[in-house]
């Protein structure tokens, strides 16, 4: 479990996910409207060297960001209610860059079968403060948590 105490932490995390991120790497956010997923997508684009304005994809479903170390796959598939695998979106995540899929359960089978899945929730005393909680679905996912738990305990 990871406690951010503001959206520039929340932003920090973001950020060693973007550095620590490899090919082929799924992250599945999950949390209520205004839990904080597209601020940690920017965060996470900064980490990769992405400097483009990050929006979310609400109505596009995935926006492609190409400029950083490794491309930037932002979906939002919030909108989704089957279907999606008209979508192609295995191309994603088995591509050469870092999917993140907010709203990602909403996928159902057609869920990455390796990812990692953020849960992002708000403190009910403080409007501030997230708790973000990390859960590991295959081999590549587990790996990916361990080099992000190592950089943020080494931060």
């Amino acid at each position: 479990m990871i406690t951010l105490i503001n959206t520039a932490t929340t932003e920090e995390l973001g950020k060693i996910i973007g550095a620590t991120a490899e090919p082929s790497d799924n992250l599945v956010l999950t949390g209520d409207l205004g839990a904080g997923k597209t601020t940690l997508t920017k965060g996470i684009a900064l980490g990769l060297g992405i400097d483009q304005m990050i929006k979310s994809p609400t109505y596009t479903i995935i926006r492609e960001y190409q400029q950083g170390r490794l491309p930037l796959y932002h979906m939002d598939v919030y909108r989704i209610e089957g279907g999606a695998d008209d979508l192609g979106l295995d191309d994603y995540f088995e591509g050469d860059g870092l999917s993140v899929i907010e709203w990602g359960r909403q996928l159902g089978d057609y869920v990455p079968e390796d990812y990692l899945e953020l849960i992002l929730s708000k403190d009910e005393g403080d409007e501030n403060l997230r708790r973000v909680e990390l859960t590991s679905h295959g081999t590549a996912a587990e790996n990916f948590q361990a080099r992000i738990m190592k950089a943020w305990e080494e931060k």
